[in-house]
């Protein structure tokens, strides 16, 4: 039986979770670019558990008391496994991004960040995320992507996205943060935990002590269960009230511009044109929500 661990204040729930087919993986990535055309790739780990499920396949499933399944991540490439799909033309027609202030950045994810950074999924490294951060101007990226991830709940071996960022925080970074992260939160509050969506949040924020954060909403193409696009609705209705309480908040609309054909048949993950969108757009967003000249943009949702 899976299990979670809290992070500090927090209390589970007795409520039993869906069980859903799926992976997961972590990819840990401290990503230096020194020059506009050099990055210094140091992977600490990845790591990743099961297949994707296709036609005729059962994926592994990873279950937990007070927490919803996880939903799986990228996958790697096995023999006689679904192939990951080429890019289109269409991954490639966002122009150039503006620069950021933005020089140092933290990005913490969960599945919906590992296919930005894999190279199953994203064969040709300028497409991967440190490269589109990089086109923005940063020269230091950290990057933590773990599937199944959520601001409180853990699995075996995994850290929450509050305690990544406290370790970073307590190791010397400073700088902008990136929190890819809530579309497991709202489905463990959606069975039962009693750590709302707002509290989840808040303690992200409190991780970030007042530096520049934008967060990426969450959005899937599902009808029903934990993981449906209402409940995502939801939580991404809370960023926007949290803006109120946090001057150095953002939150990019992903979910504004996703396109059905981005999704693969699970309705949360995406194909690889998915993810080379979804790091091109993460990159300029951040470049729009924290400008060159400085200071923030106006208003909290960055398009």
């Amino acid at each position: 039986m899976r299990f979670w661990r809290a992070s500090p204040g927090s209390q589970p729930s007795s409520a039993k979770p869906p069980t859903r087919p799926g992976l997961r993986g972590t990819h840990r990535l401290v990503i230096v670019a020194g020059l506009p055309a050099l990055l210094v790739v140091s992977l600490v780990s990845a790591a990743f558990a099961g297949v994707f499920a296709g036609p005729g396949r059962t994926a592994r499933t990873h279950e937990g008391n007070g927490t919803a399944k996880p939903e799986h991540s990228a996958v790697r490439a096995t023999a006689g496994s679904r192939r990951a799909a080429k890019p289109s033309g269409q991954a490639r027609t966002i122009s150039r991004v503006p620069r950021t202030s933005c020089t140092t950045v933290a990005h913490i994810g969960d599945s919906t960040s590992v296919g930005m950074v894999s190279a199953t999924w994203l064969p040709d490294p300028a497409q991967r995320l440190a490269a589109q951060y990089a086109d923005a101007g940063v020269k230091h990226v950290w990057v933590d992507a773990s599937g199944g991830r959520s601001i409180v709940e853990e699995m075996p071996g995994q850290l929450n996205g509050y305690r990544v960022a406290e370790n970073w925080r307590n190791a010397g970074f400073r700088g902008c943060w990136v929190f890819a992260l809530g579309t497991n939160d709202t489905a463990n509050v959606f069975v039962g935990s009693n750590v709302g969506r707002m509290a989840r949040i808040g303690e992200m924020m409190s991780a970030a002590h007042g530096e520049p954060v934008m967060w990426v909403n969450a959005q899937t193409a599902l009808n029903s269960g934990p993981w449906s696009e209402a409940n995502m609705q939801m939580w991404n209705s809370d960023l926007v009230r949290a803006c109120a309480a946090y001057p150095n908040m953002r939150v990019f609309n992903w979910a504004g511009m996703v396109q059905p054909s981005w999704h693969l048949s699970d309705g949360i993950h995406y194909t690889s044109a998915g993810y080379a969108i979804r790091a091109s757009a993460i990159a300029r967003a951040l470049a729009t929500a924290f400008p060159l000249d400085g200071g923030h943009s106006k208003g909290c949702i960055v398009n």
